[in-house]
């Protein structure tokens, strides 16, 4: 076995530890916080599989839409949430809890009969899944698939000044539409901020 080939075994290795501590603690851990900084070092290991396939371009993707999107928008919707809510407790968590596990149970099973029972083979020829990847996904965005990239930049967008609309503190007096006085009171809310130090 040469160095490259160990290499890559421990770095798989270290990878898939980090991916399964990270999700459970994303469903273990009470604060949505922690979890949601523990579900971004997740997607940042997948990105490290994906580059251990030479994927360069399917890993920056990772990095891009649920690193920089999906969990920066979680802890967006944490920042934006001021109020901090005492759950009420679940009724019948126990049998919640065996149902829970007993679906991720078989699951698991079904992954491994599918492993054991198909063969496995490397492919012979050499292809080049780098660079010739790259290139023949950026000739379909912009050529095949240009509208529907373009509908989804558009979206993006419009999600980005939605969360900036919500996000602001200086709400105006008068209502643009009917020129009439808002009510305040309906809008801005005294509520004890979620990320706050207490002393």
């Amino acid at each position: 076995m040469s160095i490259a080939i160990t290499t890559q075994i421990i770095c798989f290795t270290i990878l898939s530890l980090v991916i399964l501590i990270g999700a459970l603690g994303v469903v273990l851990l009470e604060s949505i916080v922690y979890s949601a900084f523990l579900l971004g070092g997740v997607f940042m290991s997948v990105a490290g599989l994906y580059l251990l396939l030479n994927a360069s371009f399917v890993a920056a993707a990772q990095v891009l839409v649920y690193v920089g999107a999906v969990n920066v928008l979680i802890i967006f919707a944490i920042m934006l949430v001021n109020k901090k809510e005492d759950l009420k407790p679940i009724n019948d968590i126990k049998s919640r809890r065996i149902i829970s596990t007993s679906i991720c149970l078989t699951l698991l099973s079904l992954l491994i009969r599918v492993d054991l029972t198909n063969t496995w083979s490397l492919s012979s020829t050499q292809n080049s899944i780098g660079e010739e990847s790259t290139i023949r996904i950026g000739e379909h965005l912009f050529s095949d698939y240009l509208l529907p990239f373009e509908v989804a930049s558009v979206l993006l967008l419009m999600a980005m000044i939605g969360a900036i609309v919500l996000a602001r503190r200086d709400v105006m007096s008068k209502d643009i539409s009917t020129g009439l006085p808002v009510d305040q009171e309906l809008i801005e809310k005294s509520s004890e901020p979620l990320l706050t130090n207490k002393n």
